[in-house]
Parts: structure tokens; C-alpha cells; sequence
């Protein structure tokens, strides 16, 4: 495991859980107290120094900032502190490297990585070909970390055209259920809410459920049948975070527009998350960005098993569950049914909710 010193302006806690899930043991952490970001070196001359001396006790083998760097930023942070140098973007696009499975998870982590490797080799080539292996360097797009930029652009426009082809056969998929009169109940969250067990407590399927951050990346999707006579597709997706790599929203918006396609969307929230509120607005903020802030949502406060009642004060018309001990399901089940009925009934209404 390579040992890391974490830098950030606020509460460090899920890069922590980043890092972590990346690989890193976690030796140090260093906070900045500025009104915003140096522009050179992103956290100040006095903290540099302050950093270099964390870096050389502790031994560690990286750094790795809490925000996007730009090319320079990390140019200059790498001179002064003679260590490898990661941001917050680099590291989650580290564990989607480590996570994607298919065909489809791949392409998408690669055409990700070398969009943000591109603008890198702009600023400094220099900084990318140092990197040498380990956290920041995983997945598909490493061994493309010597390339110049002429051959960069040309393996993106393959990408892109190999993901263009998957959504065509996504959106005939699509309209095949249509044709079939399906429902397509989606399910959103931030990252590690439990969607995939609220998935598998639904489908009765043994997805993948883990502790660890985006252990979902590919979608998945289901028939079930619902009160014993609707049938629906239930779909599980990529979960969302705070300062979300546009890369990746770029990247995979053919896995994304399931959830723009779906007739019902399911805000899952961790409602033993004392941040849950901050979380709910940013799941709504990506929502509105990859076009579906306006769908109908029904929002499910889920791991109530670890609360008590009193103390989740969820806003009207949302469900309390636990996907683990079976609590609320049954309401859950119900008023998804009602409300997929509805927007039979009433498409156009439905959509404009």
C-alpha cells in the first residue's frame, strides 16, 4: 500500500474513504485555512513548506488533494514537495479503474481518463510521465500515459465512437421495453447509500453489495413484478459524489441516460449520514445536470435500522426503509406501484412533476 498525506480546505473524512478505497494508507493529514485556493500551489507557500516537512517524517509516497488541480498546480506542488502529487479527481477515477468490469465500464473509465490526462500533458508533460505506477495511474488508460496528443484525440474519437454504437443499443433496448409496455423504476444515491441492497431486497438477486465506495458501476437491470401482477425493470447505477468528475458525467452518460429514461426515479438516501441533507442536494444537482431534474422521484430514506425515528426528519411524501432488515418495503413496493400506474394513466402529468 503506498502511504498518503491528505490536503484539503474542510473535513477530510470521505477523501479519507477515497484514498482508502484507492489503496493508500493513510499516514497524515494537512488542512488549509484560506478563503480560496492559491492559484499556484493551491494551498500557500508557508503550507507547502509546512507539507514538504509531513511528507519527509512520515516517509509518505504521495500527496493527494482534495480538489481538481489545475496542470500547473500540480507542476509546482510536485518540484516542491519531490513526491507524487494526486488530486481528488485523479484518485476517483483510480478506484473507477479498479471497479469497471465489463466491456462497457472500460471503455467508459478510459475515454474519462484520458479527457483528464489530455489537459495534464497540455500543462506538463513532465508531471504525467513521472507518475510511474500506483494510485492515479490504474485501469485502461495507463498504458496510454506516453502518448502525445495526436494520438490521445485519436484513441478518444475511437472511444467515443465505440460508446456511441453502446448507446444505440441501449436506446433499441429502450424502445423494445416500451413497445413492451414496461416500466423503468431507476434507482439514484449518493455513493455507498445502499442502493444495491435496496436492489437486491427488491429483485430478490444477489448483486454485488459492498461498504467500500462505487462498488457499482455498471447498470444493472431487472424484471420483477411487483404486488404480485405489475411488471417493472428495476436498474441500479453508478452512485453520485460531491465534486462529481465532469469527466465522468461526460463519460458515462450512456449508463446515465437509464435513469433520464426511467419513469420513476428512487432518490435512495443514507439516512444514518449526519450529512444526508448536503448529499440529497447534491444527488439533485447531478440529476438536474444529466437532464432529469424533473422526473418523477419518490425519495427513500434507507438504513433506518441504524437510526432512531425521531432523529430523521425526512420532507413529506418520502418513505423510511431498511433494504437490510425488511422495514418499510412493503410501502415502498406499494407506493411504487401507485405511482408507476399513475404515470401509465397520465404520461405527460407525469413528466412534468
Amino acid at each position: 500500500m503506498e502511504s498518503a498525506v491528505l490536503v484539503g480546505y474542510r473535513d477530510l473524512q470521505e477523501l479519507h474513504e477515497l484514498a482508502a478505497s484507492a489503496g493508500a494508507r493513510i499516514v497524515a493529514e494537512v488542512v488549509q485555512h484560506r478563503q480560496r485556493p492559491d492559484p499556484g500551489t493551491y494551498i500557500g507557500k508557508g503550507k507547502v513548506d509546512e507539507l514538504r516537512q509531513t511528507v519527509l517524517v512520515e516517509g509518505a509516497d504521495l500527496v493527494i488533494f482534495d480538489d481538481e488541480l489545475s496542470p500547473s498546480q500540480a507542476k509546482n506542488l510536485e518540484e516542491a514537495l519531490d513526491v507524487k502529487v494526486v488530486d481528488r479527481t485523479g484518485v476517483i477515477l483510480d478506484i473507477f479503474a479498479r471497479r469497471a468490469r465489463t466491456r462497457e465500464g472500460k471503455l467508459q473509465v478510459e475515454l474519462a481518463q484520458l479527457s483528464y490526462r489530455l489537459t495534464r500533458l497540455a500543462g506538463y508533460s513532465g508531471y504525467l510521465s513521472r507518475l510511474g505506477g500506483g494510485i492515479g495511474t490504474r485501469g485502461p488508460g495507463e498504458t496510454k500515459l506516453e502518448m502525445d496528443r495526436r494520438q490521445i484525440r485519436r484513441r478518444i474519437g475511437t472511444l467515443r465512437r465505440e460508446i456511441e454504437h453502446i448507446r444505440k443499443h441501449r436506446r433499441l433496448h429502450r424502445e423494445r421495453r416500451r413497445e413492451e409496455g414496461l416500466p423503468l423504476v431507476s434507482l439514484v444515491g449518493y455513493t455507498n447509500a445502499g442502493k444495491s441492497t435496496l436492489f437486491r431486497a427488491l429483485t430478490k438477486e444477489d448483486a454485488l453489495v459492498s461498504n467500500r465506495l462505487f462498488s457499482t458501476l455498471d447498470t444493472l437491470i431487472r424484471q420483477i413484478r411487483l404486488g404480485g401482477v405489475h411488471s417493472i425493470l428495476v436498474s441500479d447505477t453508478v452512485g453520485f459524489i460531491r465534486k462529481l468528475p465532469h469527466q465522468l458525467v461526460s463519460a458515462f452518460r450512456a449508463t446515465l441516460e437509464e435513469v433520464v429514461e426511467a419513469s420513476l426515479i428512487l432518490h435512495v438516501i443514507d439516512a444514518s449520514d449526519p450529512d444526508r441533507e448536503e448529499k440529497r442536494q447534491i444527488v439533485l444537482d447531478v440529476l438536474q445536470e444529466i437532464g432529469a431534474g424533473g422526473h418523477p422521484r419518490l425519495t427513500v430514506y434507507n438504513k433506518m435500522d441504524l437510526v432512531n425515528v425521531e432523529d430523521v426528519a425526512p420532507p413529506s411524501g418520502s418513505l423510511l426503509v431498511s433494504a437490510v432488515t425488511g422495514q418499510g418495503l412493503a410501502e415502498l413496493v406499494e407506493e411504487v406501484v401507485e405511482r408507476v400506474d399513475r404515470g401509465a394513466r397520465h404520461p405527460l402529468a407525469a413528466n412534468r412533476r
